[in-house]
C-alpha cells in the first residue's frame, strides 16, 4: 500500500501503481467524469499514469490552468493530426497549449499555406477525429527509435529537433490514431473530452524563432469540453475587440506609432502624457509615504555595466546592439533595465547598515528589442517605462520590505478597482546548482515570502522551479472587466547583482557586508499597465485620472468666449476641461465626445451664459441638470477626493 495525500492535507491509502482515474473514482463518479489531469509531487501528468510510491496528489479539472493546459496541449495534437489528413506531405515544427488555447507551427509543401477561408474544414476534421475518442497513447523511446520513427514520416524539423535538443532516455511520443507526435506531455487519455474547437488566426512564424530559417506558418486554435463555453468566448472575444486599446487609444487620442519614428516606440499624445503623469504622481505619493527616494538615470550606459551584471552574456545577442563612439573601443548600450544604474548608486559612498533600507525609485525609460511581428500595441514594444524600484536591505528585513511592497501594491491596484492574485516563484528543491547564493540565504528570503503572503492573507499560488536564478519572486495577476489575467506588478529579491556590483556596508559589528536586493514594480510597465487599463475600462477611467473631466460644448460659436470663461474658471478650481469649438450641431458634437469617453458634458447657450451657468449632461446619458460654475465644480471635486481618500 502507498499513502496518498490530497491538498486539504488529508492521507489515504492505495494499492501501489493506482492512478489518478482510480482515485478520482474512489472519491465520486462526478470528480472522475470531470477530472483531467492530475499532479503528482507537483509534476501534472496523465491520468493514466501508475503512481508507485508515497505522494502527494492534486487533481485538475477544467477551472484549472493544470487541467486546461492538458486539454489544449491534446488539442494541438488533434489539430495537428486533422492537418496530417487534410494536407498531405506536411511539415511539423512546434505545437504547445498556450495561456488562451493552442497553436501548431507547420509548413505545406509546393509553398502551399493555409488561409482563413480553410479554418472551418479543419475544424470539422477536428470534431470528426474527437468523436472517435481515440486514445493518447505514452511511449518512452530512444534517441535512435524516435529519429528512425520521425526520419520515416519525412519529419525534418522534429529530426532536427532531435538531434539538437533531446538526450537519450528523456524522450517520449504520444499517439493518437495514426498521428504521432514528439512530446512530453501531460495530455487527457483520449480526445473525446474536446467538444468544441475553434481556429482563431494564422500568423508567419520562423523556426526556431530564426529569422535566417524558413517561415512557417502558426495556426492559433481553442478548444472546450462544451458548445456552450466556446459560445461565450467568442462573445468575450466581440466584447475585446470593442476594448482594443489601439483603437480606443486612437479615438482619444492618447498614444500613436509612427514609422518614420520607429518599430515598437509608442509616442504619448498630450491627453495620454496627462494619463500618464497622472499614473505617476498616484505612485509617486504612494511611495512616499513608504520612504523612497526618486532618482534620474541616463537612458544608456557604458557596455561594461552590463557585461558585469550579466545581462549582456544573457540578452546581448537578442538586444539593440552596442552604440559605437568615435573614440576607439567605447560602447554603450540602450538601457534594457534600470537594476545596474542603481547598483551604481548604491555604490557611490561608503554605506552603513544605519541607512538600510535603502529604497530607490525611478520611472526609467529601457529599451529592448523586439521581432516585429511580436509587437502589438502597447502591451508589446521596443521602448517602455517601468515603475522600478530597488530597495537594498538586510537579510532580516527581507519580509518587512515585502509587506510593505504588497501594501504599496494593494492601494495601486485596488483604486482602479482591479482584483489581483498572486504567485508565489521558488527555485527547484531537486536541482539548487542553478542558482546563486547560498541556502541559508534561498530559505530564509523563500520563508519571509511565504510568511508575508500568510500575514497579509493573500492566496498566492506556490510554483516550484520558476524563480529567477537570482532569487524567488512574487508576481501579481489582475483579472479585467471581461475575464482575461494579465501579469502586471511584481517583487523579486535579488542575490547575484549586489555580488556583481561587489556592494557592501559596514554591519553593526564593523564587518564588511553584501545587502539584499529587492526588485518591485507594481505597475510593471506604464506601457503595459496603460493598455489593460484602457481594456479593463473600455476606456471610460475613474474621474480622478481622465485626462479631460469636462467637455464644454457651446451650442453656436456666439458663445465660444462664454466656454472660454467657464474652462479658466475651471481651470482655477483644479477642473480639467477641454472646448470643443467646432462649428458643428451640438447633437454632433455630444456624438463625438461620447467617443472621447469624456465623463461630463457641459452644453452652455444663451440661458446659460445669462444665467452663469452649464447644462450637465453625464456620460451615456443619465440624468441631466442645471448647475452654476461653482456649484458643478464643488461636485467634481468632492467625487475626486472621495475617490482617492485612501492614496
Amino acid at each position: 500500500m502507498i499513502n496518498i495525500k490530497f491538498p486539504d492535507g488529508s492521507v489515504r491509502s492505495y494499492e501501489q501503481g493506482v492512478t489518478g482515474l482510480q482515485i478520482a473514482e474512489s472519491i465520486s463518479p462526478a470528480l472522475a467524469r470531470d477530472v483531467l489531469a492530475c499532479g503528482v509531487n507537483g509534476e501534472t501528468v496523465e491520468l493514466n499514469r501508475p503512481i508507485t510510491e508515497d505522494a502527494t496528489i492534486a487533481l485538475y479539472k477544467w477551472d484549472d490552468e493544470e487541467g486546461k493546459h492538458a486539454f489544449w496541449h491534446t488539442s494541438a495534437h488533434l489539430l495537428a493530426e486533422a492537418l496530417q489528413e487534410l494536407y498531405p506531405g506536411i511539415q511539423f515544427g512546434f505545437g504547445p497549449a498556450i495561456e488562451n488555447g493552442f497553436f501548431y507551427d507547420v509548413l505545406l509543401p509546393d509553398g502551399e499555406s493555409i488561409k482563413e477561408s480553410d479554418f472551418a474544414k479543419i475544424e470539422a476534421k477536428m470534431k470528426e477525429l474527437a468523436s472517435k475518442k481515440e486514445p493518447v497513447v505514452r511511449h518512452e523511446v530512444t534517441k535512435a527509435e524516435a529519429l528512425k520513427e520521425f526520419a520515416a514520416a519525412g519529419q525534418v524539423y522534429k529530426c532536427e529537433h532531435i538531434e539538437q535538443d533531446l538526450e537519450d532516455g528523456t524522450i517520449t511520443t504520444y499517439t493518437q490514431g495514426a498521428f504521432t507526435d514528439l512530446c512530453k506531455g501531460p495530455h487527457l487519455l483520449n480526445t473525446g473530452a474536446i467538444k468544441a474547437v475553434k481556429l482563431t488566426s494564422v500568423a508567419g512564424a520562423f523556426w526556431r524563432g530564426d529569422a535566417s530559417r524558413e517561415q512557417m506558418q502558426r495556426l492559433y486554435g481553442i478548444s472546450f469540453p462544451k458548445k456552450k463555453m466556446l459560445d461565450e468566448y467568442l462573445v468575450m472575444l466581440e466584447e475585446a475587440k470593442k476594448r482594443d486599446h489601439r483603437k480606443i487609444g486612437k479615438e482619444m487620442e492618447l498614444f500613436m506609432f509612427s514609422e518614420k519614428v520607429g518599430k515598437g516606440l509608442p509616442i504619448w499624445l498630450p491627453k495620454g502624457t496627462e494619463l500618464r503623469l497622472r499614473l505617476q504622481d498616484h505612485l509617486r505619493k504612494v511611495q512616499k509615504r513608504f520612504g523612497y527616494q526618486e532618482v534620474i538615470t541616463p537612458h544608456i550606459g557604458s557596455k561594461s555595466l552590463y557585461v558585469t551584471s550579466g545581462h549582456y552574456a544573457h540578452y546581448g545577442k537578442d538586444s539593440f546592439q552596442p552604440i559605437h563612439t568615435p573614440e576607439e573601443d567605447e560602447e554603450y548600450m540602450l538601457k534594457p533595465m534600470n537594476c545596474p544604474h542603481h547598483c551604481e548608486i548604491f555604490a557611490w559612498k561608503p554605506r552603513s547598515y544605519r541607512e538600510l533600507p535603502l529604497r530607490i525609485a525611478e520611472f526609467g525609460t529601457v529599451y529592448r528589442y523586439e521581432q516585429s511581428g511580436e509587437l502589438h500595441g502597447l502591451t508589446r514594444v521596443r521602448s517602455f517605462t517601468q515603475d522600478d524600484a530597488h530597495i537594498f536591505c538586510r537579510p532580516e528585513q527581507v519580509k518587512q520590505e515585502f509587506l510593505n511592497v504588497m501594501d504599496i501594491i494593494q492601494i495601486v491596484l485596488t483604486a482602479f478597482g482591479f482584483n489581483y492574485e498572486a504567485q508565489i516563484s521558488l527555485r527547484d528543491p531537486k536541482d539548487h546548482e542553478k542558482y546563486v547564493g547560498s541556502d541559508e540565504d534561498w530559505a530564509r528570503s523563500e520563508a519571509a515570502i511565504v510568511e508575508a503572503c500568510k500575514e497579509k492573507g493573500l492566496h498566492a499560488k506556490v510554483e516550484y522551479g520558476e524563480a529567477a536564478f537570482y532569487g524567488p519572486k512574487l508576481d501579481f495577476m489582475i483579472k479585467d472587466a471581461i475575464g482575461r489575467r494579465w501579469q502586471l506588478g511584481t517583487i523579486q529579491v535579488d542575490y547575484n547583482l549586489p555580488k556583481r556590483f561587489q556592494l557592501e556596508y559596514t554591519d553593526e559589528d564593523n564587518s564588511k557586508k553584501t545587502p539584499v536586493m529587492i526588485h518591485r514594480a507594481p505597475f510593471g510597465s506604464l506601457e503595459r499597465f496603460c493598455a489593460v487599463l484602457i481594456e479593463h475600462t473600455a476606456g471610460h477611467f475613474p474621474l480622478w485620472l481622465t485626462p479631460d473631466q469636462v467637455a464644454i460644448l457651446p451650442i453656436s460659436e456666439k458663445y465660444n468666449d462664454y466656454a472660454k470663461k467657464v474652462a479658466k474658471y475651471f481651470d482655477s478650481v483644479g477642473v480639467r476641461a477641454t472646448i470643443d469649438e467646432r462649428n458643428e450641431k451640438v447633437g454632433r458634437k455630444v456624438r463625438d465626445n461620447e467617443l472621447k469617453r469624456i465623463p461630463y458634458m457641459l452644453i452652455v447657450g444663451e440661458k446659460e451664459q445669462a444665467d452663469g451657468t452649464v447644462a450637465v449632461r453625464p456620460q451615456g446619458g443619465g440624468e441631466q441638470c442645471v448647475m452654476s460654475m461653482e456649484e458643478f465644480a464643488k461636485k467634481v471635486n468632492g467625487e475626486v477626493a472621495e475617490m482617492t481618500r485612501n492614496f
